[in-house]
């Protein structure tokens, strides 16, 4: 169903949801002109409005997703931007922090505006770019960092490339403060990764895989916190997986350093043996890690240690997958299953719904410095209504979009998105 544009809409019967301000209560929202016009207890009906009746279902502000790639350009036979804008908005997702490893690199003012650009028109997705931090990810050189914050990237970072060179990632931290933005680092220091395939342990060793020792991930923190320390710059740690790196990165909190992180559902849902007998779908950069990570990872959302939720969405095709597990392509797409499987924390007690949305929304619009993410007067109407019990199973093949490639392939979820609004436009449902 398409609301009628120009007028108003009413949510009426919905559980209003937003934890930037604390509210959790059944209530009702007015949209007029694509922002929030009013919200809390039912205004009445103006006249000319278009009314959705929620059931009950949970309204609450749309998805902010801070770490995705998103195949164009240079990718496109994996998704391109009107494909991932259709999967992200099946999946409550409004914003979209897109990474800049891309082919051309995103090292060019021109393609930071052409991203946002591009974003505004689908319709139905924001597209934050993040800037490159080296000059075509390469980490030789540092890019341009003030043109590319002049044409709008909400923070720096190679994508899925660490920022290898002591020195590189320490000029970048220190020019990077100069704009108050942060620079976003792929933890895994890239000697001990290179050419693994799976966590080194019993069972890469049972299948014969190359291997990246978990302690990868906490040198390459260990080493980056340093250098916060060093330069009093703000160091932001995507998709963390292991125990050990998280007490690394809740001693340099408990210092007062600018430190943050964030993780993905795999490494909260999912542990090594997902792997089986090679499922390629499974993957990843990281790779899976053994459940006593798994369970350090859920720990830590508890206790506020981690940020951020993030999809990590990698969209690959499936000859990239269609490979030996050693030469197949690192990567899981994951916008439409974001918030059903990060529901399950919350059907399994981890956290309160109110600090699950948050992860999705307040939080990581607060570390890219987005007003979004809220529900206020005045705020464009980008919202999401899900019911947070309604059962599906994910499917390859089936789901949004062009990228299939899901580590969750044939999982029974709870949560399911029942509409997604922009500017007060249904977007999906």
């Amino acid at each position: 169903m398409i609301e009628p544009a120009g007028r108003d809409l009413l949510f009426r019967n919905v559980r209003l949801l937003d934890p930037a301000s604390g509210l959790d209560k059944p209530g009702a929202l007015l949209v007029r002109a694509g922002r929030i016009a009013d919200l809390g207890p039912d205004p009445g009906e103006p006249e000319d409005t278009s009314i959705v009746d929620g059931a009950g279902a949970v309204l609450c502000p749309g998805l902010v997703d801070m770490r995705a790639s998103l195949g164009e350009p240079g990718f496109e036979y994996r998704e391109t931007i009107a494909t991932a804008a259709e999967a992200a908005a099946a999946g409550g997702i409004t914003t979209l922090a897109a990474l800049p490893d891309s082919e051309p690199a995103i090292d060019d003012p021109a393609l930071v505006r052409l991203l946002s650009t591009r974003g505004e028109e689908t319709g139905s997705l924001t597209i934050l770019p993040y800037g490159a931090v080296t000059r075509g990810c390469r980490g030789e050189a540092l890019a341009e960092l003030g043109l590319l914050a002049a044409a709008g990237a909400v923070a720096f970072g190679d994508g899925a490339h660490t920022i290898g060179p002591a020195r590189l990632m320490r000029q970048a931290l220190a020019y990077a403060r100069g704009f108050g933005a942060m620079v976003v680092q792929h933890p895994e220091e890239p000697t001990l990764a290179a050419g693994g395939a799976a966590t080194e342990g019993p069972l890469a060793t049972r299948l014969g895989l190359p291997a990246i020792p978990a302690a990868a991930e906490a040198i390459q923190i260990a080493r980056d916190i340093r250098l916060a320390r060093l330069t009093a710059g703000a160091v932001h740690f995507a998709h963390v997986s292991t125990g050990e790196a998280l007490a690394l990165i809740r001693a340099a909190k408990d210092e007062g350093l600018a430190v943050t992180c964030d993780t993905a559902p795999p490494y909260f849902d999912l542990n090594e043996t997902a792997i089986g007998e090679f499922r390629t779908y499974a993957k990843l950069s990281p790779p899976l890690r053994p459940e006593a990570d798994r369970l350090a990872v859920c720990a830590a959302l508890a206790d506020g240690t981690i940020d951020a939720i993030a999809s990590d969405h990698q969209p690959r095709d499936a000859d990239d997958k269609r490979l030996p597990f050693a030469q197949a392509a690192p990567g899981g797409a994951g916008l439409a299953t974001l918030l059903a499987v990060t529901l399950v924390l919350v059907h399994n007690g981890t956290l309160p719904l109110a600090r699950a949305i948050g992860l999705l929304t307040a939080q990581p619009a607060q570390l890219l410095g987005q007003e979004t993410g809220r529900l206020a007067p005045g705020l464009p109407a980008d919202l999401c209504l899900f019911h947070p019990d309604r059962a599906w199973r994910v499917e390859a093949g089936r789901l949004p979009g062009k990228a299939q490639n899901t580590p969750f392939d044939g999982r029974a979820l709870e949560g399911r998105v029942l509409g997604t609004w922009k500017a007060g436009q249904r977007v999906f449902g």
